[in-house]
């Protein structure tokens, strides 16, 4: 990454979990919390995020549900989904309807989740990169068609 940070939006109901979360990964990365899916969104919406880690069981809606609501929106950032119950048909729901990388149980791993983290924006730069080399591609494509209708046309 160049020696830039990733930014990291956590969503979690519960402060202690925010606070641990930042204190763990505050060096590494840019941290953004959210109590609510609803500060998330205004946190996504002003920030350029690559990655989004949601805990799965919150008052509001759950962290499948709140990565569903905002995959129109900001289909980019790499989703990761953290909770503190086995729900098997959480996990399904999870890759199926909010198109999860990584399903963690609570409490984390610190080096398996900072692994994790890191693969992802690794994933995250490639995709980025794909885009802008698959724009230059049809810019590329569509000055070549130009020229050819041009010489046909002469």
């Amino acid at each position: 990454m160049a020696g830039n940070k990733l930014n990291i939006l956590y969503v979690d109901d519960e402060v202690n979990n925010l606070t641990a979360f930042k204190a763990c990964f505050r060096r590494t990365y840019k941290i953004f919390l959210a109590e609510t899916p609803k500060r998330a969104q205004d946190i996504l919406d002003n920030n350029n995020i690559q990655i989004i880690i949601s805990d799965q069981r919150m008052p509001e809606m759950t962290g499948i549900e709140f990565f569903t609501s905002i995959i129109k929106k900001h289909p980019d950032p790499i989703r990761m989904l953290l909770t503190g119950y086995s729900d098997i048909q959480a996990v399904i729901d999870a890759i199926n309807k909010g198109k999860v990388f990584r399903y963690f149980s609570k409490p984390w791993d610190e080096d398996e989740l900072k692994e994790n983290i890191d693969q992802a924006g690794k994933i995250f730069m490639l995709r980025e990169e794909r885009k802008e080399l698959t724009g230059k591609l049809l810019d590329e494509n569509q000055k070549m068609e130009f020229m050819l209708r041009q010489k046909l046309l002469s």
